[in-house]
């Protein structure tokens, strides 16, 4: 929950509580006021802001009405009855919001966060595989846009992907478009992995059997492919006692060699309940200070210097234009919303 209203010397006293030690107090002394006029126009509109884990700390934990990964995002946008919805997170999750409350505003602070992951697969890609392998289920990973979710039969996220395909009762099952997290899944529910698509769009193989297969795609989220199992061994050699959490858009090798993978929220999860005291994360870095800040009795390992340059271009200043400005607002076309939403709404069906 975001911090509470008051005047700017209150919510400075507040920040400086939560964020002693994660954001420099001069950092703090100047985004007060910013937090300030963000809770006083979000009050006044009937706002309500949405905000990924990922969002660097000052953001995180001041303004947003909720936090979560991208599956709790989508089922509070669901939800939600405020207008408009403000989403600090990237393209195709506020694309999501919209497609489930086409009647409301929903704005997206800074049109440069998009997704190299979701710039990965098109719309016509997912039909290209469709005639290469009829009536064979597509799962398509939430990280994609609109029209990409249209083309599929359901939507899954990080936190349900392998309970996702297995609710589809299909013995081969196309997943799209993360190639590591497709490798996790397959693994995770028993399934070979096999890409018959390459790079260049073109077919790579002959697939003589489908049997227990998961027909994956090259796509690759550019923060989490630069993990390495050298990561790991030096964490663990460094700092024996460390807990190390990946997630499963992580290379498989280094979701084998963590102590546990998982999306955001579970790995929050995970801090918050272990009586470990040292964690590592192999996720997006700033997470590890939103966590840090929460678990004042835990240590993150400030090891990791990896950021997402998407989310990265969602700050305070933005936000505030956002709710003063009315940008960006997203919209979507209906027919693309009408498939999309019906894909979303059979992932929110299935518990994580």
């Amino acid at each position: 929950m975001p911090i509470r209203p008051g005047t700017v010397a209150e919510i400075r006293e507040q920040m400086l509580r939560l964020l002693e030690g994660i954001v420099p107090e001069a950092e703090i002394v100047l985004k007060a006021e910013l937090v300030h006029e963000i809770l006083r126009l979000k009050e006044e509109r009937g706002a309500i802001i949405l905000g990924h884990n990922y969002m660097e700390p000052a953001l995180f934990h001041t303004v947003p009405d909720v936090t979560g990964d991208s599956l709790e995002l989508a089922r509070r946008a669901a939800a939600t009855d405020r207008d408009p919805i403000v989403f600090c997170g990237v393209k195709f999750m506020a694309e999501t919001a919209k497609i489930l409350n086409p009647d409301r505003t929903v704005l997206l602070p800074s049109e440069k966060a998009g997704c190299s992951l979701a710039e990965s697969i098109t719309a016509e890609d997912v039909r290209l595989l469709r005639e290469m392998f009829p009536g064979v289920p597509v799962v398509t990973y939430i990280n994609t846009y609109a029209d990409v979710k249209a083309e599929c039969d359901v939507c899954c996220t990080s936190s349900n992907a392998a309970k996702v395909v297995e609710s589809l009762g299909s013995d081969t099952v196309i997943f799209l478009p993360d190639e590591y997290l497709a490798a996790n899944v397959a693994r995770e529910t028993g399934r070979r992995i096999l890409y018959p698509v390459g790079a260049d769009r073109k077919p790579t193989l002959q697939v003589d059997s489908l049997e227990h297969v998961i027909l994956g795609w090259k796509g690759r989220c550019e923060v989490h492919e630069q993990f390495t199992v050298e990561d790991v061994r030096r964490v663990r050699e460094q700092f024996p006692d460390a807990i190390v959490l990946a997630h499963p858009e992580c290379p498989p090798d280094v979701v084998e060699a963590a102590d546990f993978a998982g999306s955001t929220t579970a790995m929050a999860r995970y801090v918050k309940e272990s009586p470990a005291k040292r964690y590592m994360l192999f996720t997006e870095c700033s997470m590890a200070d939103n966590i840090a800040a929460e678990n004042r009795d835990k240590e993150m390992i400030r090891m990791c210097s990896v950021r997402c340059p998407h989310m990265n271009e969602i700050t305070l200043e933005d936000t505030l234009r956002a709710l003063r400005e009315n940008v960006v607002e997203i919209t979507v076309p209906k027919d693309v919303a009408a498939r999309a939403r019906n894909a979303i709404e059979r992932m929110l069906a299935v518990r994580a």
